[in-house]
Parts: C-alpha cells; sequence; structure tokens
C-alpha cells in the first residue's frame, strides 16, 4: 500500500486527535493511530477505549488498505520536517513502514489493524445540531468547575440538558458550581446525559470559537455519544449515574448584592492571596458601605495583605471567606467588565454573575462558590 500526503497537513491532523492517546496504556495498540486508505481519503483514529477520535486527510493514492502506526514516533519525526510531500510505502505482510522526504528515509514498525479496538456507531440514538461557537462557549465556561473524584465520578462530567426552552451545561466539584444556560437554542425532544471531561475538552481544543457558520452534530444513546464536526468524529462513552440536584443548593433569597470591577477584584485576590495559609488559600471579604476589604493572613510564618476596592453594595455589612483559587477561576471565566456577587449569610454559598447587559445574547451563565469558615 503506498500513498503521499502533504507533512504540515498530516501533522496538523494528528495534533487534534492526539491528546486522546494515554501516557500509559494497558493493550500495546492504544499507542498507535490507525491509519485506513481508501482511494485518495485517510482516515486516521485514536482511541484508549473509554473515547475515540477520527480525522480525515487528503492524499494521493490508488490503493486501499489500512495499518496501525506507533504515535509518538510518528509526531516527533513530523514535527522535524518543513512542508514537504511525504512517500508512505507498507508492506502489508510484516507490516513495515518507510516513510520517505525530501531528505531520506525512514523505516519503522506497525501492527496489524485488526488488533485496533472497533469504533463504536450509532443506530437508534437521538440527533441534534449545535453551532460551534455556541458549544466551545459552553465548554469553556464549565470544564473547569468538573472534579477528579474517582468515588463520584458523575462530578467528573459536564451535565448537558437539553430542553424545548433551552439548552444547559453544567459542572460541579461540590466546592464550586457553574450553571451556563442558553435560551437562544433548543431542541425538539429533551434529553440529559453525562460527558467525561477529557473528550468534552479534546472536542474544545477541535473547536474553531469564532465560526458562527458551522455546526456541530450531536448523536447519542443511552451508552456513547457522538460528535461530527467538519470531517472529524468524536465517540465517548457517558457517565451513568444520577448528576446532584444543582438546582437545590443554588441559594434563591440574597439579599446583599456587590457589584466590583471584576479585573481589579481578581487583581487584587491574585494578590492577595499569596498571602495566604498555603493549606486553605483563604481570602477574607469584607463588605461595608462603598468598600470591599480583601485580606488573608499566614498565621504559622507572620505574612499578613490588605487591600481594598471602590464597589457598589446593597445589603448588610458582613465578613465572608473564600478559597482564593476557586474564586480567581471563577472570575477568569467571567467575561464582562463588572461582575454581580450576590450574599445571604456567611455560611452560604455565594452567586457570581455577569453585569447585566454584558453577555452574549440569550446567554445565562451563574457561578457558585462555597464559603470557608473565617478562622477569627
Amino acid at each position: 500500500m503506498k500513498f503521499i500526503v502533504s507533512s504540515s497537513l498530516l501533522s496538523k491532523k494528528l495534533q487534534v486527535i492526539a491528546g486522546v492517546l494515554n501516557t500509559s496504556n494497558t493493550l500495546p495498540i492504544l499507542d498507535d493511530f490507525l491509519f485506513e486508505v481508501k482511494k485518495n481519503k485517510l482516515t486516521i483514529s485514536a482511541s484508549d477505549l473509554e473515547t475515540t477520535m477520527t480525522t480525515k486527510v487528503d492524499i494521493e493514492s490508488k490503493d486501499s488498505g489500512s495499518i496501525a502506526i506507533p504515535a509518538r514516533l510518528l509526531l516527533d519525526t513530523l514535527k522535524t520536517f518543513p512542508e514537504q510531500p511525504l512517500t508512505f510505502l507498507i508492506d502489508n505482510d510484516n507490516q513495515g513502514i518507510q516513510i520517505s522526504s525530501d531528505y531520506g528515509k525512514y523505516k519503522l514498525s506497525g501492527h496489524s489493524s485488526d488488533e485496533f479496538p472497533k469504533i463504536p456507531t450509532i443506530d437508534d440514538g437521538e440527533k441534534l445540531d449545535l453551532s460551534a461557537e455556541l458549544l466551545a462557549r459552553a465548554l469553556s465556561k464549565t470544564i473547569f468547575a468538573t472534579g477528579n473524584d474517582e468515588l463520584r465520578p458523575v462530578m467528573n462530567g459536564v451535565l448537558c440538558e437539553f430542553s424545548t426552552d433551552d439548552i444547559t451545561f453544567v459542572a460541579t466539584d461540590a466546592h464550586k458550581l457553574v450553571r451556563y444556560r442558553r435560551s437562544d437554542a433548543k431542541v425538539e425532544t429533551g434529553a440529559s446525559f453525562i460527558i467525561p471531561k477529557k473528550p468534552l475538552s479534546l472536542l474544545k481544543n477541535a473547536l474553531p470559537e469564532d465560526e458562527t457558520d458551522i455546526s456541530v452534530s450531536i448523536q447519542y444513546n443511552d451508552s456513547n455519544a457522538f460528535f461530527t464536526l467538519d470531517g472529524s468524529n468524536l465517540v465517548c462513552r457517558l457517565i451513568d449515574g444520577k448528576y446532584p440536584n444543582y438546582d437545590a443548593v443554588i441559594p434563591k433569597e440574597n439579599q446583599n448584592r456587590l457589584s466590583v470591577d471584576r479585573q481589579a477584584f481578581l487583581n487584587c485576590v491574585k494578590r492577595v492571596s499569596i498571602f495566604s495559609n498555603k493549606t486553605t488559600h483563604q481570602v477574607r471579604l469584607k463588605v461595608s458601605g462603598s468598600e470591599l476589604q480583601v485580606s488573608a493572613e499566614d498565621l504559622d510564618f507572620a505574612n499578613e495583605a490588605v487591600e481594598r476596592l471602590t464597589c457598589q453594595y446593597d445589603g448588610e455589612d458582613m465578613e465572608i471567606g473564600f478559597n482564593s483559587r476557586f474564586l480567581s477561576e471563577m472570575l477568569s471565566n467571567l467575561d464582562s467588565d463588572e461582575i454581580i456577587l450576590e450574599l445571604s449569610a456567611p455560611n452560604k454559598a455565594g452567586l457570581l454573575s455577569q453585569a447585566p447587559g454584558s453577555a452574549v445574547d440569550g446567554e445565562h451563565l451563574l457561578m457558585l462558590v462555597m464559603p470557608v469558615m473565617l478562622n477569627d
């Protein structure tokens, strides 16, 4: 089997799907890319059994066939080439591979494509289309809030809820929660499923954020979700389990409302947190009148920092503590110049949202952060 392909195009396509590969695999074949040639089209797949990603490349070939090629060796080789045509010559009898470039020839051993795991297919699932721009934005706003708890696997993914009124993406790790809702997108048939973080991160990296006219086709059944985008496919196993009732933990009565410049608040939290306790990362917010005081201390090393910010505040004077890392993450993932922080009590969650009028049309973004006990 023989085919000719552009080195830079092949390298670019492989970089997109290389994120599927794990550093250590139980099956050696999972360290390979699957190459399938059919006339002038090359289909490349990478899998870790839970997630499989496939992409297509235009090539010159009159042959058909398939082979598994060691991924790391191929990626490292392609990185060294400037743009040029590469000729792949594959011996189907002994799985030998020869790559010819303008500089010379390189030989490596492949594996039989029969060993590569079969890619799941879907025949009876539901189907919907979302704009790539909307999906990319939803994922960028939620993935950071997912958990890493093996005992609670449902929190290690993003809950996707599609209804006839809106679509909602939710992520939480029990310390922070993000709910991203779009009322300008809806589906004919309601659905709810949990997608793991890894395939969503891969999908996010493959999505063009600024392309408004590209859509992503999503097909799903009880066990798998299939994403199709511009010549690339991603198949992943869904997380089985019941997602926590996130609406129940969002405080409804928040009589204290703070409005402050987002960038100034973020920079303040980052600076002050350097002086916080390295275990709790606690920063203390003290709101009084039109002044927000942000402070932190580490009694073990006698470190302390205090800053003051001007804000607009409607409510009773109060003090509340938060984990500075969670607060910084959330502020970094909000877009508006001004943010709203709603508070009810020092032991109740705080709600962060973008200032009215600053969000994308139809977008509703809410972030919840749990307080930490103040060490008076």
